[in-house]
């Protein structure tokens, strides 16, 4: 994911509220959301290059989500893909703080990103530019490619929107979080942070929906879990070349592993 709004235990009917943005060249092939047919536990979208997902869940009660950490003058070229983090937590029976302890001495050789990892008892987050990891207590946050919270001007914009859904309602309006997560509008030129790429690109993806010719939201997902465990998370795509707009809807149960 490049853009992720969610509220954590901060809610009187749900455990999690969470809305993203996965950005991508549209030439790079996956898979949507679906149940992964060797392991039918997760939920997931698939990078059929790396083999890892941005962001999936496990029937056992696991949450994941990742997003780069944009630095161009850190880049590794032999790095491992950091899609194996996300799948990895998937597949683990460790709680968010154990799988970050487990791992921590090799996080170093990956490229810079944030994780999230979550049960229905922690929220866990990790950047390894920072090499800072944290529960994170009650509350609404937003991680886009750098830290979280980061005050970046879509970041900012997205997390007010998110919020005002998210207090609005008892159940929040899909409708209305959908339509945060494709606002197009672009940044001010005196509002840009300084990432170390081109002007250009910089503008082009200061939006909260990024549209170039080559790169840009590829599709948003809601997730939402309740306090009792219900959980559904719901994929909307969107028309790159020949691929038409499709939304996939799957609902889950976490009841018996609170």
């Amino acid at each position: 994911m490049c853009l992720i709004l969610f509220s954590w235990d901060n809610h009187p009917k749900y455990k999690l509220i969470l809305a993203a943005n996965r950005d991508e060249f549209y030439k790079r092939p996956t898979d949507s959301l679906s149940r992964w047919e060797e392991n039918q536990g997760v939920l997931a979208g698939r990078d059929l290059t790396g083999g890892g997902t941005w962001m999936g869940i496990h029937d056992h009660n696991r949450f994941t989500a990742l997003t780069n950490h944009r630095d161009p003058s850190r880049l590794l070229t032999d790095a491992p893909s950091r899609g194996d983090l996300t799948t990895d937590f998937l597949l683990s029976e460790q709680a968010p703080s154990e799988y970050f302890a487990s791992r921590e001495a090799a996080l170093d050789q990956y490229n810079g990103f944030n994780l999230l990892v979550g049960d229905f008892h922690q929220m866990g987050y990790f950047n390894n530019v920072n090499n800072e990891f944290q529960l994170l207590p009650s509350g609404t946050y937003g991680l886009s490619n750098a830290v979280l919270d980061t005050p970046w001007p879509k970041l900012q914009k997205a997390k007010a929107a998110f919020e005002q859904v998210v207090a609005q309602s008892d159940n929040p309006d899909l409708a209305a979080l959908y339509g945060v997560m494709q606002d197009r509008a672009l940044a001010a030129d005196d509002e840009l942070p300084q990432t170390g790429v081109p002007y250009e690109w910089e503008k082009a993806i200061s939006a909260i929906f990024i549209e170039t010719a080559t790169y840009g939201t590829c599709c948003s997902t809601v997730l939402t879990i309740t306090h009792e465990g219900e959980g559904v998370i719901r994929e909307l795509s969107y028309p790159v070349g020949n691929r038409t707009a499709s939304e996939k809807v799957i609902e889950f149960d976490w009841s018996a592993f609170k």
